[in-house]
């Protein structure tokens, strides 16, 4: 790790900028000292998660890097959250990537920046570093997008293959802990009561918001760069990690984008690479300063002279709840889509998977709403038990086809697919399908999935209902992948009614037949490529010194699992807890004399046999304390179903020094409309 000389860098706590319309943005800066007479381009990140508090230890060693770089590295909170004025009425809004613009115009504008700006960020902030690149504002000449999509209903927390997902839930209520906590009186002074009031009073909780849009309309197309790729100008760099919700948008960016591009997945969760878990991590903001100073300062780093899509071929492991490493290799293609990957066809026989197509047979299955458990995390960040378990149980309530032992080892690379007859006893119903390795002692890791609403089968727009006992050819697509299936290991496609707690079920349990022979899975099978010895090797990882948030209280991290025997009850439950909110915080941030603490609990639970005994729930608490400014929040949403609806509820407390502030309760029942 080299030395960093801080004492080179101008840091600014905090600065206005002011919009059109009179709001005022909040931002914090961080830029060489030099810069006021030798101006630097500035590299903006522009999210909702509280600049000041919440990621104030993960800011400081990347901002601080890039202004070592040279660069004017600026960390904005988006209206309505943090310090910045308005209020946060939803994710990616016109407004919010119309400030985006003029943030960008502000930045070049000042004596300070070289009128080159970049753009960059991870998830929230990846997802609109696209959405303004395809605004082409004129100095934004380059963007790093990780950990995000461009399709905001098709890859994104909410639905997946039309299915809604917990994570719609989960996401979206801590997205409504964001919209409710006030900004810091130490910035904005006195109107910091009226402010927090005014975004109280506002809240509309966004999981409801979300799910009273079911199918791919307008709302959705809005901020889905896929609608125009043409669009975006600018040179993108795609980042990913194979363990993430988010590796999909990669290879998609690299194949439909028309100017310069790059493409890059590791085997990390949702995290940035020089943090990746599960490892390696690399070197990432070297990497990032190599693409800044190609496109922002006109350097020749030979970041553009290396195959455009890099990722790490994982090797086959034991399933396990986390990985600290994922063995494997970097390798690389030229171009994607690549003309190397050959599709190998695989034939569902009973039981099998063929090289060649058996006569017809119709198979019937139908899975309890308890399948799914082993499926861990639709998102993983890197914590313990986030990751699939063995898949053993899941198999057992799936139908399965396996393949011989392998006489020799076989690499894929890209998205897996199905096509499936196939029929129904329901007008609604929900496949999930997973492609598994399964070693010679029968451990059976999940290499990849894909979950389908059968009644999206024609897309997602106009959903149709089912007609039982009519046959449908479908086609599935599964996640992409980079996997090594060694020698003597077997391939399993499993197949299922269900995948709780990832996915809502159906409305009724269904039974779905499949008709064998003529049924196929696709593997995109990647030939070895002599010239992946010569990659150039990533650095290790760096980053600048930042704060250390001082622990008041040890992490508890805890998931478990209980059957009711009787009733056949499953409930999954995660409690997260790193202090006693009531009088204790989790941890001290000695710069702002602020203690901060947060907790999470969510259950999940349902019956065997009755899909609408499925209920979701999550709590969080949230304290900011300093002197004798002391805040506390509380959430608290609820989700269940019926046939025909489904039943949210939402209640938030907010208490100023353990009086009650103001409490919000929220009721209503969505139409289901096919989900």
């Amino acid at each position: 790790m080299r030395e960093h000389d801080l004492g080179q860098l101008l840091e600014i706590e905090h600065i206005w900028i002011p919009m059109s319309d009179g709001c005022r943005i909040s931002a914090r800066i961080w830029m060489p000292r030099s810069a006021h007479a030798e101006p630097a381009p500035a590299i903006l990140e522009y999210i909702p998660y509280r600049k000041r508090d919440f990621t104030r230890a993960r800011d400081e060693p990347i901002h601080r890097y890039f202004a070592l770089a040279g660069y004017a590295s600026v960390r904005v909170d988006i209206r309505g959250s943090g310090d910045s004025e308005g209020v946060l009425d939803d994710e990616y809004s016109r407004l919010e990537l119309q400030d985006a613009v003029e943030i960008i115009a502000w930045l070049a504008a000042q004596p300070w920046c070289s009128g080159s700006v970049g753009m960059m960020g991870i998830s929230w902030g990846g997802f609109n570093s696209l959405q303004v690149a395809a605004f082409d504002p004129p100095h934004l000449d380059a963007i790093i997008t990780l950990c995000s999509t461009d399709d905001r209903y098709a890859d994104d927390a909410h639905y997946m293959g039309g299915c809604l997902l917990n994570e719609n839930l989960q996401w979206g209520s801590i997205l409504t802990v964001y919209s409710a906590l006030p900004p810091d009186p130490a910035i904005v002074g006195e109107s910091w009561r009226e402010m927090w009031r005014q975004r109280i009073e506002a809240i509309e909780p966004f999981p409801a918001l979300w799910m009273q849009h079911p199918w791919r309309d307008t709302y959705w197309k809005h901020g889905s760069v896929c609608e125009d790729y043409a669009a975006i100008r600018c040179p993108v760099y795609a980042i990913g990690g194979w363990a993430d919700g988010y590796s999909n948008a990669v290879p998609r960016l690299l194949a439909h984008l028309s100017g310069p591009k790059k493409g890059l997945v590791g085997p990390w969760a949702h995290a940035f690479p020089h943090d990746g878990v599960p490892g390696p991590a690399i070197g990432f903001l070297q990497e990032a300063v190599r693409w800044w100073d190609h496109w922002l300062k006109g350097r020749d780093t030979g970041v553009m002279a290396e195959p455009a899509f890099r990722v790490w071929m994982q090797e086959s492991v034991p399933p396990a709840p986390q990985y600290q490493e994922r063995p494997g290799r970097w390798v690389a293609e030229a171009s994607w889509p690549s003309t190397r990957i050959e599709t190998r066809r695989l034939y569902l026989d009973p039981g099998h998977l063929e090289e060649s197509a058996a006569p017809p047979t119709q198979l019937s299955f139908s899975s309890p709403q308890t399948t799914g458990v082993r499926g861990g995390e639709w998102c993983p960040f890197g914590a313990d038990g986030e990751m699939p378990r063995d898949q053993r149980p899941d198999d057992g309530f799936s139908l399965c086809f396996d393949s011989a032992p392998l006489p020799q080892r076989v690499e894929i690379l890209g998205a897996p697919a199905l096509e499936l007859d196939l029929s129904v006893d329901q007008p609604v119903a929900l496949l999930a399908v997973r492609l598994n390795d399964v070693d010679p002692d029968g451990a059976s890791l999940r290499v990849t999935y894909g979950l389908l609403n059968l009644a999206h089968r024609a897309g997602h727009e106009a959903p149709e209902p089912l007609e039982p006992g009519r046959w449908y050819r479908v086609r599935l697509q599964l996640n992409d992948i980079a996997h090594a299936f060694p020698e003597a290991h077997r391939l399993r496609l499993a197949l299922s009614t269900c995948y709780w707690p990832i996915a809502w079920p159906a409305p009724k349990p269904v039974r779905l037949s499949l008709r064998t022979g003529t049924s196929l899975l696709e593997l995109p099978v990647r030939p070895p490529r002599p010239e992946d010895r010569a990659l150039r090797p990533f650095e290790p990882p760096e980053a600048a010194p930042g704060i250390r948030q001082e622990p008041l209280h040890p992490l508890v991290f805890q998931r478990t699992l209980e059957t009711d025997l009787t009733t056949g009850e499953l409930v999954y439950t995660l409690h997260s807890d790193a202090g006693e909110l009531g009088g204790a915080a989790i941890a001290r941030i000695e710069p702002i004399d602020l203690d901060l603490g947060y907790t999470l609990d969510k259950r999940y639970r349902v019956l065997e046999r009755d899909p609408l005994s499925a209920q979701a729930e999550l709590v969080q608490r949230t304290l900011l304390q300093r002197d004798d400014w002391k805040i506390q929040l509380e959430c608290r949403t609820q989700l269940s179903a019926t046939e025909d609806s489904f039943q949210f509820a939402c209640d938030i407390s907010a208490r100023e020094n353990d009086e009650p502030f103001a409490e919000r309760s929220f009721r209503c029942a969505i139409p289901r409309r096919l989900v």
